[in-house]
């Protein structure tokens, strides 16, 4: 007989630590007829191998928050599950040997506080206090973390998958998936060595098998496998005779973790570069269970020698391991933590470079997705779903490189990093280049950022403080306020609805109602707790025509979503057309006086007034006109077909001549969305917060029968209000999570900022509690350490009545 079961409600792939948490959160949420598979052993994949730290550090939110959840959960584990478990709090420092460094740490000092991580900012004195045979004589400062420690990597596993068997579930080890196939009612074929269960619903926590296992189900996972190693000193009689254990240490601008292991000291270096990738052809083993590469110190030299200078202790005792094993790798370094692109009830929980601290919390994460439906705080920045399909092997293997590389490295909120990069380009690329564009990326599309003049990109090295592109951006708005702008902004995400039902369908799934036809209406969708889901500017042709533009990154986020909803019998037609179409913006007061010169099109208010769509013809090209502007200027988003985008842009250029037209980048519509209190998808707006907390009631029926979300959103209370601050700042805006303080008390956090080159202003926004939300009322911004006054104003800051906007 098959030890296999028939069906099971969950099935989670892969032994690892993160597979093993999933189980235990399912099973302490009450549900039954759980099963794990493992290939060969619980732990046999990257997670026997690890080094086991656990520090609550993260310059990503969410991020920081499932590693807190995690770092508290083990303390009380062992318990829990009745499995012993060797987690040692040691606490940590963190060394800063410059400015900009000392300046991340008070940034994420503050992250931390909004949670109640104690996270303390320390001088020299205090470092050299916990840790006595640190050498001082080159640092600026550092960070203190009381709680950070490491943990047995294999116990923590063991202790999970105890207690989740104690509670009902089932793992079943040497039992290889081999097929995955999706059944007519939407769960899952699951195949395996002994036979095959049918599985309401899978999750993939395969590790660096994770690959494998999602082209069983059709799908091309970003994920590379990187070497990553460390070593282990025999015993130093230093530490033995300590009572206590050292803190663990980190060097990030030296590049490498240090901390105590028994008696002697483990070293783990991240390479600044010849980073090395593994298995990235077709050349992966079908077994590496226990196994590493062979050692290759020589990459590790220099950080050895840097390591030693700085704590002598580590010069004084021989290398007695030296561990080398693969690690997943996803392009930006954060996991791949969410549903499966284009599937139903099949999810991802894989590609973590953290695994062992990021555990817990995935666990939790993954349990709150698929028990109700959506986290508990808003992961979106681990969601599979992130990466479309641009993110190709040779992509993947390039940004994997980078970010191994730049492990350690700062944060910066603005910059743009160059691997793998282009992946994809409009038909304008290199026109706008010429122009002086410095691209980023967004979705892979590459994007103007801003319009460099001489050496100024050369000179734009990134940082908190406002650099060379600040002065640019000013000269862009300006010119935009004054004359006119372009802007060629490839990769919205576009889809088309149609059929008999589209209409009501899309009326029960947005918040606010639908616009005329012939009008463009911004709509909102709440997620099932209440919260801010979807951003969407819905375009209506026809009664049953639609279309829907949402942000490039959101396109198989949205895309899924709307699949979704489908009604089952055929009256809604879903198409996406995001690479079907370009999109030029122009604004500005002389943009109709422009766009007249170039169609014959009637312009006028009366023919063409805001929010509404209209069909144009600009040379042989028929183009698709809204009268939108997210810069707050009388302007026009031009949807183009691909193969006319070259003709349309030289057409309005030439004719721009005569009407002062400028390019403009990103950096400078950011700086105009502010100015108009504009709200950005994922900063401004996340299902945490929910519509009417973001200032968006007028999008918002209430007195519809029904809409998704509805009664969730009916029954949350209010807590926060997003407010348009005014900042005394003058170098530094706010990066994202800044403290918003009232007394000296926490009052909320920002979302957004940066400064209003046509208000001339510092502008901040950010999540108040209610008490403090009030027009007028004056708080503080913790600003890098740094206080700034900040007051809430009312309204957009320009043009407040719209008269711009409406021409």
């Amino acid at each position: 007989m098959s030890r296999l079961p028939t069906h099971a409600r969950v099935v989670v792939i892969g032994g690892g630590v993160v597979g093993c948490s999933i189980l235990w959160h399912l099973a302490e949420r009450g549900w039954k007829d759980l099963l794990l598979l493992e290939k060969t052993e619980l732990t046999a994949g990257s997670t026997w191998h690890a080094a086991g730290n656990c520090p609550n550090f993260s310059g990503n939110w969410g991020v920081m928050r499932m590693q807190r959840y995690s770092t508290q959960l083990y303390k009380g584990l062992g318990a829990k599950a009745d499995y012993p478990i060797n987690y040692n709090v040691t606490g940590s420092i963190r060394l800063a040997q410059s400015a900009a460094r000392l300046d991340e740490f008070r940034h994420v000092a503050g992250l931390a506080r909004y949670y109640g991580i104690p996270f303390e900012v320390a001088c020299v004195a205090d470092l050299q206090a916990h840790y006595p045979c640190l050498q001082t004589h080159d640092l600026a400062g550092g960070l203190w973390d009381p709680d950070d420690g490491d943990i047995d990597p294999a116990q923590l596993t063991q202790a999970f998958a105890a207690g989740a068997r104690k509670m009902g579930a089932t793992i079943l080890r040497g039992c290889p998936v081999t097929g995955l196939r999706q059944n007519a009612g939407l769960g899952w074929n699951v195949e395996t060595a002994d036979g095959s269960v049918q599985a309401d619903v899978v999750v993939n926590a395969a590790g660096y098998h994770a690959p494998a296992i999602a082209a069983m189900m059709g799908r091309f996972l970003p994920s590379i496998v990187m070497e990553h190693q460390y070593m282990i000193t025999a015993e130093i009689p230093e530490l033995a005779a300590r009572a206590a254990k050292l803190p663990l240490l980190r060097d990030p601008d030296d590049s490498y973790y240090l901390r105590q292991e028994r008696h002697g000291l483990l070293l783990g270096p991240y390479e600044h570069a010849n980073a090395r990738t593994r298995w990235t052809g077709d050349d992966m083993p079908d077994d590496f269970s226990f196994q590493l590469f062979p050692n290759d110190l020589e990459r590790l030299e220099t950080y050895i020698e840097k390591a030693c200078a700085r704590v002598p202790l580590l010069a004084s005792a021989g290398i007695t391991k030296v561990i080398n094993g693969p690690i997943p790798y996803a392009p930006d370094g954060l996991p791949l933590l969410g549903p499966v692109p284009g599937l139903r009830n099949a999810f991802e929980a894989c590609a973590f470079t953290f695994g062992i601290v990021q555990a817990g919390g995935a666990g939790k994460i993954m349990a709150d997705i698929i028990v109700e439906g959506e986290p508990e705080w808003d992961m979106w920045s681990l969601d599979p779903r992130r990466y479309t399909g641009y993110a190709t092997k040779s992509y993947c293997q390039a940004k994997a490189v980078e970010t191994y590389e730049s492990e350690y490295a700062i944060g910066f909120p603005v910059e743009e990093k160059p691997a793998g990069r282009p992946a994809k380009t409009s038909a304008l690329y290199d026109r706008v280049a010429v122009k002086g564009a410095v691209f980023g990326a967004r979705n892979g599309w590459e994007r103007a950022m801003w319009f460099a003049r001489g050496d100024d990109a050369r000179d734009a090295a990134p940082g908190y403080p406002r650099g060379p592109w600040f002065a640019r951006v000013g000269q862009e708005c300006r010119a935009v306020a004054q004359n006119c702008g372009i802007l060629d902004l490839p990769g919205f995400s576009r889809f088309e609805i149609t059929g008999a039902g589209a209409a009501a369908w899309l009326e029960r799934l947005i918040a606010g109602r639908l616009p005329n036809t012939g009008k463009v209406a911004l709509a909102y969708a709440c997620a099932p707790k209440g919260g801010l889901l979807c951003e969407m500017t819905v375009t209506r042709f026809a009664h049953n025509h639609f279309w829907l533009i949402s942000a490039a990154i959101a396109q198989w986020h949205d895309r899924d979503w709307l699949a979704r909803h489908l009604p089952p019998d055929g009256s809604v037609t879903l198409r996406d057309i995001t690479t079907d179409l370009g999109t030029l913006i122009l604004a500005g007061p002389r943009s109709r006086d422009l766009l007249g010169h170039v169609t014959a099109a009637a312009l006028d208010n009366g023919a063409m007034p805001w929010m509404a769509v209209r069909p144009i013809e600009i040379g042989m090209a028929s183009v698709t006109a809204l009268r939108v502007s997210y810069v707050g200027e009388l302007g026009y988003e031009l949807h183009v077909p691909v193969a006319n985008m070259i003709p349309v842009y030289d057409r309005l250029c030439k004719a721009g001549e005569a009407f002062g037209l400028a390019h403009f980048g990103m950096y400078a519509m950011e700086s105009m969305r502010l100015e108009k209190g504009y709200l950005g998808w994922k900063g401004d707006i996340t299902t945490e917060f929910t519509p009417l907390e973001a200032g968006l009631q007028r999008f918002v029926a209430l007195d519809k029968p029904d809409f998704a979300g509805r009664a969730a959103l009916l029954a949350r209370a209010e807590t926060h209000r997003l407010v348009t601050m005014v900042v005394e700042a003058t170098q530094v805006d706010a990066p994202y999570g800044s403290l918003i303080l009232q007394g000296g008390a926490i009052a909320g956090f920002t979302t957004s900022a940066g400064f209003g080159h046509r208000t001339q202003q510092a502008i901040a926004l950010g999540y108040v509690a209610l008490a403090q939300a009030g027009v007028g009322n004056w708080l503080e911004i913790e600003i890098l350490g740094a206080k700034c006054r900040a007051q809430i104003v009312a309204g957009p800051l320009y043009d407040p009545a719209n008269l711009r906007l409406k021409g």
